[in-house]
């Protein structure tokens, strides 16, 4: 099989260089970037950032897909990013929000990330976390929970759409330091 056709038939459209090694079976690191090289020439493959790569527009891809690729570990949405989309907090947010084992902040294509660092024992308790199309995404009541682990003191334009007691819950099971 052809590099282009197995590239082509992925079902994931965003790959770093060790990726489309592996991909296509090269070991050796010169054919690698001059088959990277080329097929960007012909535009089969964007080049997103130093390593970075998609094989489709990036106007095609899911931002958080887009970091999630990126920063090439566990990481699911939450803190200002939920809030604001549920209506918690007004004022915007220059950064998509995530959280993940890593303190970041990026920009990719025509999006900035912010991504704050939790401790393991944290960050992989999936409580009140869901996946939608290969997206994890905190619950409102998650991401008010990891919002106030980060900053106790947070301020909350409509604090009457969140569920306090689930807050408590959250933090109860998951972990955190428990001052409602």
């Amino acid at each position: 099989m052809y590099k282009i056709d197995k590239l082509l038939k992925q079902e994931e459209k965003l790959f770093h260089t060790k990726d489309l090694a592996l991909l296509w079976g090269i070991k050796n690191d010169n054919t690698l970037y001059t088959t990277i090289k080329r097929y960007v020439k012909k535009g089969i493959l964007i080049p997103i950032h130093k390593g970075f790569y998609a094989s489709l527009p990036l106007g095609k891809i899911n931002p958080f897909r887009l970091a999630l690729g990126f920063i090439h570990r566990f990481a699911y949405v939450s803190c200002e990013t939920v809030l604001i989309e549920e209506g918690v907090i007004f004022q915007k947010s220059h950064y998509l929000t995530l959280v993940s084992n890593i303190s970041k902040k990026f920009s990719l294509a025509s999006y900035s990330f912010l991504v704050r660092k939790l401790k393991d024992e944290f960050l992989y308790n999936d409580f009140e976390i869901f996946e939608k199309e290969g997206i994890k995404k905190a619950s409102l009541e998650r991401a008010v929970a990891d919002i106030l682990y980060f900053n106790p003191n947070f301020y909350f334009d409509n604090p009457k759409k969140i569920n306090w007691k689930k807050v408590k819950e959250i933090k109860k099971v998951i972990g955190y330091p428990i001052k409602i």
